[in-house]
């Protein structure tokens, strides 16, 4: 029995697919699908692989930042950092301007830097933690990274703006959401 050349083609094919000889396909990934052509030969469509899930986000809890009659509430994930900052609430921190990008105060209390990376590249936005000053953050413009830098979390909503527009030193009082 002699097979044209698109028959043994897709005889070819078909056996390396259902794992003749050594180029076996791992289990986790299936091997593609055959069908047939108008033309007489096949085609290989490619069996859809699983999505790969994302890491669960770790939980998040809410603290609220009280600037003069102006409140802010910013959302924190859950680690040592936070649970440290959470356990010295409510504070009064006396935060200065640092390069127009930053509000920094002093925490009265070291964070935890426990799980956490050498620095960070904060965003527009987000709550941090100044590990050599043991500073409490609030990022309203771009910082680039830094070694020490913990970010917390972000603020909601349009804060950082509103933080933006504070010229100097400022009183923040922050406190569990």
């Amino acid at each position: 029995m002699s097979l044209s050349r698109p028959h043994l083609a897709a005889a070819i094919v078909a056996a390396l697919a259902t794992g003749c000889g050594e180029a076996q396909q791992p289990p986790s990934d299936p091997a593609p699908t055959m069908s047939p052509t108008t033309g007489g030969g096949t085609t290989t469509t490619p069996t859809p692989t699983p999505s790969l899930t994302s890491e669960p986000e770790a939980p998040s809890m809410k603290i609220n930042v009280m600037i003069g009659d102006q409140l802010s509430s910013a959302t924190v994930t859950d680690s040592p950092a936070t649970r440290d900052l959470l356990a010295q609430l409510p504070v009064t921190v006396a935060m200065i301007d640092h390069g127009g990008v930053e509000k920094t105060g002093p925490q009265p209390a070291p964070l935890s830097l426990e799980g956490q990376p050498d620095g960070a590249d904060p965003g527009v936005g987000d709550v941090g933690y100044y590990a050599p000053g043991n500073d409490f953050v609030l990022y309203y413009g771009d910082q680039a990274y830094f070694p020490g830098i913990v970010v917390l979390g972000s603020l909601d909503g349009d804060a950082a703006e509103q933080i933006a527009r504070l010229d100097g030193p400022v009183t923040a009082t922050v406190d569990v959401g």
